[in-house]
């Protein structure tokens, strides 16, 4: 009788040499690399899915995919997996935890809120090339702030959807949306029950639109009531953009590498 097992893999990764997560033909993909791990480690064909999509060069602090397996798992199991995974993953993928859920547990459908940010430096900064937006011409964050705050009253963000994209719904609950200032440029954190594809990348752009002044604060609510693509800003690199945080109802104790 089969003991089949299902566990969420909590991971982080540097999308630069990723055309994203998910499989794509003639192109690597970090699913590609899990999975292939996954199976050599398992001896077994493992399929994981993961809890959203990331476009080519976006990186993510914290992402999740389940997979199921046809053995059970000790606790000394579970320690040697997390040690023998990353030891087969390239060096800019990490497993960062494992979790036993229910046998129903989905990482995409059952997370709850997710979390993004953006990054852009101002000057000239070798070690920021592939993981921030150099932004040459100085930003008003205080007008993009304001801007910004207008997200958290709307729920259709059709017009920051990327064209032809196939969703059930634009419907999104935005819950934060906000620019801190740091000594090295500035982070744009925007947390939301779901995203839709080029979400992000495209509020970002017209927010900037908003700091150049080539608008003025209520232009983004112009935008979102149009609920047209062509209205919103153009998105921006996708070098800046990191997923940092997907929550759900449930996830057991974690079993952390040591």
């Amino acid at each position: 009788m089969s003991e089949k097992q299902r566990f969420f893999i909590e991971i982080s990764y540097h999308g630069l040499h990723y055309h994203g997560w998910q499989y794509q033909p003639n192109a690597v993909t970090v699913q590609e690399k899990l999975d292939y791990a996954l199976s050599t480690f398992f001896g077994e064909k493992i399929e994981s899915l993961g809890c959203g999509r990331t476009d080519t060069g976006v990186h993510a602090t914290q992402f999740y995919a389940h997979f199921d397996i046809n053995k059970a798992f000790s606790e000394n199991q579970e320690i040697r997996f997390l040690k023998g995974i990353n030891s087969l993953l390239p060096y800019d993928i990490a497993v960062k935890h494992l979790h036993k859920v229910h046998d129903d547990a989905h990482a995409r459908f059952d997370a709850i809120r997710r979390s993004y940010e953006y990054h852009i430096h101002f000057n000239k900064n070798p070690f920021k090339t592939y993981t921030s937006w150099l932004h040459k011409e100085s930003l008003n964050v205080e007008a993009m702030n304001i801007a910004a705050s207008y997200l958290l009253d709307y729920e259709d963000f059709g017009a920051f959807c990327k064209a032809n994209a196939a969703n059930f719904t634009n419907i999104c609950m935005v819950s934060r949306a906000e620019w801190e200032v740091r000594n090295d440029g500035i982070v744009f954190h925007i947390t939301a029950n779901r995203f839709l594809r080029n979400m992000v990348r495209a509020i970002v752009g017209t927010l900037t639109e908003i700091g150049k002044g080539k608008h003025g604060v209520e232009h983004i609510k112009n935008v979102i009531e149009s609920k047209k693509r062509s209205n919103a800003g153009a998105s921006v690199p996708a070098c800046g953009l990191f997923l940092t945080e997907v929550c759900y109802p449930y996830i057991t104790e974690a079993i952390e590498e040591i």
